[in-house]
């Protein structure tokens, strides 16, 4: 029998489920089950659950067959646990480090009490950390037990139900369950509380309390929140059932009165047209349970005068702090109000429902996604109108022939963004650019995601230095549909990037030319990059790193590399985006290109083309090499600075550790995959191989065509088959060895 028993009941947390798991999993104290509730969770957290039940012995999976809320997900769990006691973790939060440990410790020495409440810290998305504020109350509860009556200050804490363990043989005697609806932990706290005869106290940080930017169901609106009146109910009928709990209820009432005012004070809680009703509902249920001689705290007797007293007494409170913020907003006065009637005026014009604007790479051309889901456009769609965002007139000029085009910040540009149905982009849209109701934001991303992104670069100060993080989410805020190509990146944006979008199976529609070449277009890619023929071609593609300034990093040096590789081969360099204009090429590069001993191929707009053309990549931790997956081609990764790189910028998962190929950690090491055939081993293609299923999953060939036709046209597709499709073409390296000598 496990000491404790924590159950975590999942729905819609694929983002934050393995965090959570692996805090409670990787304690040092280990005598401890996990049991699992999918409570029917959409997105990808029964298989985040299977697979942990498959690592680790400890952990239980209950799939329930519908939807059942979170209480009720708890109730299913619970008998199932066979623990000495019940932990109830919410799958977005965590375990301190030494937290069952020092809940064991602290059970032992106060004999096993029926509850033991401990601390817990809010920590924030941006990085902030706020421990409890009544943890004073945990400090001074002293050594040994108490009870409810005795210590009644304890229930002024958080009434939760994840920051205290419960005896199981209790909660069993006690027939305690958790109702349906929001609110659900209210009807649990209190009867345990006010039942538990003896009480411990644990003053220790146990958990990190998540405050999740969106996504927290208490912070929505929704007409959910009348649920607290019943929970209350339940309350109160629960103390009505036990005479020797009678004392209670002016303690009780005023909770009530003080929890449902905090509600209604919440501009996001409710539907502004429900206010009145949610105050009606709480002053007769305040009214009906009010003890007799029972004195009115000054702070609730608003609820005995009537909602038009509630909202004379919220007014004045605003009126009054407002007064300095007035101040502050008279200095733009005039320059706000004309963008005010600008704004009313273009909010006026109706959408265009055949208008689809388009913009790739901060508006460098037609490039990358949104270029594949334009031209999807034009043939599935060829009634819509696609207008293209671009720089400046210099990259106008590079446009191909009858594209449409806007320049940014412009009176043109302004017209077709406000008045567009739909945008795509692939990165976010400039912040004066307000998405108008109705429209349909489409972010297709750059790639599957390896190096942190969004909101967990603030774990990273190195990596987000120049970056406003909050200012980057409140653009994210404007996305309406998030394409992923795998479950990773699906899971990855969603924590990255935490607001409303909805994610879309889709595959990346850039690399639909990748599953549906054949030999034709691997020719022509050969062709254009100068590749002699018959030459067997080796990519190499350097990312950035965060750990230098202006990122560039020789780990290679291409002139040894190409010397090494011999003839009938040909070297192509591709390096980041971001060192396209720094010293990197000024340093060798450019000069090499020129004398022929290598091909640099970073200034080719579609890097379909150069991963086409390629027998073989070589890569530290680029994105390309996702996308190279999907041609079912040798991959070798070289990770000679994997601990730097990680440290300074931070990574989703230990790609020394899954590989699509084989891994080097110095350039010996990479000579000698080379020269010896390991590179392109049977080892080398299992690796590949589970990488293709992990990460190409949804990768078909028709990404573009799906984004278009069911976000666009509204019509129904078939989903991506499961696992990756078997390329239309392999270029197969020649039977030989890569090196021609050591």
């Amino acid at each position: 029998m496990p000491r404790f028993s924590v159950i975590v009941p999942c729905y819609r947390v694929q983002g934050f489920l393995g965090e959570c798991l692996d805090s409670v999993l990787t304690q040092s104290f280990r005598d401890v089950e996990v049991i699992a509730v999918n409570d029917c969770s959409p997105d990808g957290c029964g298989a985040i659950l299977d697979a942990y039940a498959a690592r680790d012995e400890r952990v239980r999976v209950l799939h329930l067959e519908e939807n059942a809320g979170l209480g009720r997900a708890r109730n299913a769990g619970m008998p199932l646990a066979t623990g000495d006691y019940l932990f109830f973790l919410d799958s977005d939060d965590t375990l301190t480090p030494g937290a069952l440990a020092a809940m064991a410790d602290r059970l032992a020495e106060t004999d096993d009490p029926e509850v033991l409440v401990f601390d817990y810290a809010r920590t924030y998305w941006w990085g902030g950390t706020r421990r409890n504020a009544l943890a004073r109350v945990l400090a001074e509860a002293g050594d040994g037990t108490f009870t409810a009556a005795g210590r009644p200050e304890i229930l002024d804490l958080l009434m939760v139900v994840w920051n205290k363990l419960y005896r199981r043989d209790f909660v069993e005697a006690e027939g305690f369950t958790f109702p349906p609806g929001y609110y659900e932990d209210t009807p649990w706290t209190f009867p345990v509380m006010l039942s538990a005869g003896r009480i411990a106290a644990l003053d220790r940080i146990c958990l990190n309390y998540r405050q999740r930017r969106s996504g927290n169901i208490l912070s929505t609106t929704s007409r959910k929140h009348f649920d607290i009146h019943e929970q209350y109910e339940r309350v109160f009928a629960f103390v009505d059932a036990r005479p020797e709990l009678a004392h209670w209820r002016p303690f009780l009432h005023a909770k009530m009165g003080e929890h449902c005012l905090d509600i209604l004070s919440k501009p996001d809680r409710l539907p502004p047209s429900d206010k009145g009703e949610f105050f009606r509902r709480t002053a007769e249920m305040f009214r009906r349970h009010r003890p007799a001689d029972a004195e009115v705290p000054a702070g609730l007797r608003v609820l005995e005068h009537g909602y038009a007293a509630y909202r004379l007494r919220l007014r004045a409170g605003r009126a009054g702090a407002g007064l300095e913020r007035r101040a502050g907003r008279a200095r733009g006065a005039v320059a706000g109000r004309l963008e005010r009637v600008r704004t009313a005026v273009r909010g006026r014009r109706p959408l265009d429902p055949d208008l689809v604007v388009y913009s790739a790479f901060s508006h460098r051309g037609v490039l990358g996604d949104p270029a594949a889901v334009h031209r999807a456009a034009r043939e599935f769609a060829p009634g819509l109108r696609g207008v293209w965002v671009v720089r400046d007139e210099e990259t106008a000029a590079l446009l191909p022939p009858d594209t449409e085009h806007v320049v940014v910040g412009g009176a043109e540009y302004r017209r077709v963004t406000e008045r567009a149905s739909f945008l795509v982009n692939n990165v976010n849209w400039p912040g004066a650019l307000a998405k108008r109701p109705g429209s349909v934001h489409i972010q297709t991303h750059q790639g599957t995601p390896l190096k942190y992104m969004g909101a967990d670069l603030l774990r990273k100060p190195g990596a987000r230095h120049g970056l406003d993080v909050p200012q980057m989410l409140r653009r994210a805020d404007r996305w309406d549909h998030s394409l992923v190509a795998n479950l990773h990146s699906e899971r990855v944006w969603e924590r990255a990037y935490p607001c409303h979008f909805a994610s879309a199976r889709t595959g990346s529609p850039r690399n639909d030319v990748l599953v549906g070449a054949g030999p034709e277009e691997v020719r022509r890619a050969r062709e254009l990059l100068g590749v002699p023929a018959g030459d067997r071609v080796v990519l190499y593609a350097p990312t950035r790193r965060e750990y230098r300034r202006g990122g560039h990093v020789e780990r290679i040096d291409p002139a040894r590399l190409a010397s090494d590789l011999g003839p009938g081969h040909t070297l192509v360099v591709r390096l980041h985006p971001a060192l396209a204009t720094g010293p990197a090429r000024g340093l060798g590069l450019s000069e090499l290109h020129r004398r022929g001993v290598l091909i640099d191929a970073t200034d080719e707009p579609h890097a379909e083309r150069v991963l086409l053309a390629a027998d073989l990549l070589i890569t530290d931790y680029s994105a390309l090499m996702f996308d190279f997956a999907l041609l079912d081609r040798p991959v070798v990764v070289h990770a000679d600075d994997w601990e730097a790189y990680t440290a300074s910028r931070g990574a989703y998962f230990d790609i020394t550790a899954e590989a699509p190929g084989a891994v080097s950690r110095s350039y010996r090491e990479l000579v000698g995959l080379l020269e010896s055939g390991a590179w392109r081993d049977a080892e080398a293609e299992r690796r590949r191989s589970v990488f293709r299923s992990r990460f190409c999953a949804f990768d078909d060939g028709r990404a573009a065509e799906r984004v278009v036709r069911t976000l666009m046209l509204g019509e129904e597709m078939p989903a991506p088959p499961p696992g990756p499709v078997v390329p239309g073409s392999r270029a197969e390296p020649a039977g030989r060895d890569l090196l021609t000598h050591p």
